[in-house]
C-alpha cells in the first residue's frame, strides 16, 4: 500500500477496487521499454518485429484504396465477429499449418492478446488452475493472474512440454482438489524458450488433455516464421473440439494493426463473440479492411519469406556471438521465431544483474518474468528480431562483460565473505541469491 507523508493512502479509491485487481501488475518486459528505447542501449529484450522490412508503399496503397473505395464502411462500427473477408483470409493462412475450418468458426480480436483474455474470462474462476510450460509467456500469466487463477508450470526440454511431467502435474493438482481448466501452450518457437513441441508430444498432450477434460489454448503467433524447416502441423489440425487456436498478424505483418483471431469450437465461439461485443463492441473495421486489401494485392507469402531470411540471419548472429563470448554457458537453438533462452552459471542472478547490464548499455529480459512463482533467476531471454546482426554481436559482447564481472563478484564473495564484498555500484551487499 502506498502511504503519503501524512500517513494516508495516496489513492482515495484504494478500498473500492475489485479483489481481482490484486493480480494486476506491470510486467518486467513492459518495464524495460523505457530503457530499451534509449538509442545508446542495445536492446535484446523486447520481441518487436522488424517492421522496417515491410513494403511500406504496398501497405500505404492498401490504406489509400480502403479509404478511397470503402471509407464510410471502414470508419463505421462492424461485426463483433470480424469482417467475413478477413476471416476468409485467415482460413487461407491457417491452412498453411494444416488447419481446416469454416469462416464462422473464426472470431477476429484486437490482437491475440485480447483473444487470450476473452477465453480466460469465459473459463476462469478465482482459484482455478491453468497449466503452462515452464517458462511461459509473460503476457498470458498476467491475464491469468488478473482473473485470480493459479498458474502451474510443467517441465519442458528441447522438444517442448514433457507429457509425463504434464500427467504428474495433473495428478498432483487433482489430489489437492484443484480445478484444472486450461492448458496453455506455445508449441512453435516458444516465447521465451525458443523450442518447438515435437509431433509425437503434440499427439500425446492432446490425448492427455482430452482424457482429463482440460481445454487446450494453442497460441501460435510465430508458426510461419520458421528458418530451416516448417514446424509440425498445428495441434488444432488433428483436434477440433478440445482446442482454442490463437493467431495474430502482429508477427507476420505488423503489431500496430492490433488484429488477431481465435478459432474455437462452436459453443465456445458463440460465447467469445458475446464477450468480445461486451468488451469492445467490434474490432477495428478500418484495420481489418486494410489487412484484407494487403492480402489481396501483396505477395504476402513472399514477404513472410523475407522475414524468415532476416530473422534467420539475426539468429545466426546471436548464436555465433554467444559461442564466441560465452562459450561455457548454454542456450536454446531456435528453428524460428524471435528468442534464445540463455542459462547462466551457478549463482548468477539475471534479475539482480540487469541494472549493471543497463549501465553497460545492453538490455535483456530476466527469466523471472516468465514464471508465475518468481523463479527463473538463473535464466534470461534474448531477442534477436529487432537489432541488426552488428548490434546483436555488440550487445552480446556487452552482456558477456557483465557476466564476467558478476562472476568475479561471486568469486570475491567466496574468498572473503559477505561483510567485505563491495558491489559493482560500490555499495555493501548481502550474499547473492542462493548463497545465503
Amino acid at each position: 500500500m502506498t502511504i503519503s507523508r501524512e500517513g494516508t493512502n495516496l489513492d482515495p479509491w484504494f478500498g473500492h477496487y475489485a479483489d481481482r485487481t490484486s493480480g494486476l501488475s506491470a510486467s518486467e518486459v513492459r518495464a524495460l521499454f523505457a530503457v530499451a528505447s534509449r538509442p545508446e542501449v542495445v536492446s535484446l529484450a523486447g520481441g518487436m518485429p522488424f517492421v522496417s522490412a515491410l513494403p511500406l508503399d504496398t501497405v500505404s496503397s492498401s490504406m489509400e484504396r480502403v479509404m478511397r473505395d470503402r471509407g464510410p464502411a471502414a470508419l463505421q462500427y462492424g461485426s463483433g465477429q470480424g469482417t467475413p473477408e478477413l476471416r476468409e483470409h485467415i482460413l487461407e493462412i491457417m491452412a498453411l499449418e494444416g488447419i481446416r475450418a469454416g469462416v464462422d468458426d473464426v472470431v477476429v480480436t484486437t490482437g491475440s492478446q485480447q483473444a487470450l483474455d476473452l477465453v480466460a474470462k469465459l473459463f476462469l474462476n478465482p482459484g482455478d488452475v491453468v497449466l503452462a510450460e515452464s517458462p511461459s509467456y509473460v503476457g498470458a500469466m498476467g491475464i491469468f493472474r488478473s482473473y485470480q487463477a493459479e498458474v502451474a508450470h510443467v517441465a519442458m526440454d528441447a522438444d517442448g512440454m514433457i507429457p509425463q511431467a504434464l500427467t504428474e502435474a495433473i495428478q498432483s493438482l487433482r489430489a489437492q482438489g484443484k480445478s484444472l481448466k486450461l492448458l496453455y501452450l506455445i508449441p512453435n518457437f516458444h516465447n521465451p524458450a525458443g523450442v518447438t513441441l515435437s509431433s509425437e508430444r503434440r499427439l500425446a498432450i492432446i490425448d492427455i488433455a482430452r482424457s482429463e477434460g482440460i481445454l487446450i489454448l494453442e497460441d501460435n503467433p510465430y508458426g510461419l516464421l520458421w528458418f530451416d524447416r516448417p514446424a509440425p502441423a498445428a495441434m488444432r489440425s488433428v483436434e477440433q473440439d478440445g482446442i482454442v487456436y490463437l493467431g495474430s498478424f502482429s508477427k507476420t505483418l505488423a503489431p500496430g494493426f492490433r488484429v488477431g483471431w481465435a478459432l474455437a469450437p462452436h459453443a465456445i465461439r458463440e460465447k467469445l463473440v458475446l464477450a468480445a461485443e461486451a468488451a469492445i463492441l467490434s474490432p477495428s473495421s478500418l484495420n481489418q479492411m486494410i489487412i484484407s486489401d494487403y492480402l489481396d494485392h501483396a505477395d504476402w507469402k513472399g514477404q513472410i519469406d523475407v522475414f524468415r531470411g532476416l530473422y534467420r540471419e539475426r539468429r545466426d548472429a546471436m548464436l555465433e556471438a554467444l559461442e564466441q563470448q560465452l562459450p561455457d554457458l548454454t542456450w536454446t537453438v531456435p528453428n524460428g521465431g524471435f528468442y534464445v533462452w540463455l542459462t547462466l552459471g551457478e549463482g548468477l542472478d539475471s534479475k539482480a544483474m540487469l541494472p549493471r547490464a543497463v549501465k553497460e548499455l545492453v538490455a535483456y529480459t530476466p527469466g523471472t518474468a516468465f514464471f508465475a512463482d518468481g523463479s527463473g533467476r538463473g535464466h534470461l531471454r534474448l531477442s534477436f528480431c529487432y537489432p541488426t546482426p552488428a548490434e546483436i554481436k555488440e550487445g552480446v559482447r556487452r552482456l558477456a562483460s557483465v557476466v564476467r564481472d558478476e562472476r568475479e563478484l561471486l568469486e570475491t564473495f567466496h574468498a572473503t565473505g559477505p561483510t567485505r564484498i563491495i558491489s559493482l555500484d560500490q555499495h555493501v551487499t548481502s550474499p547473492p541469491p542462493g548463497l545465503a
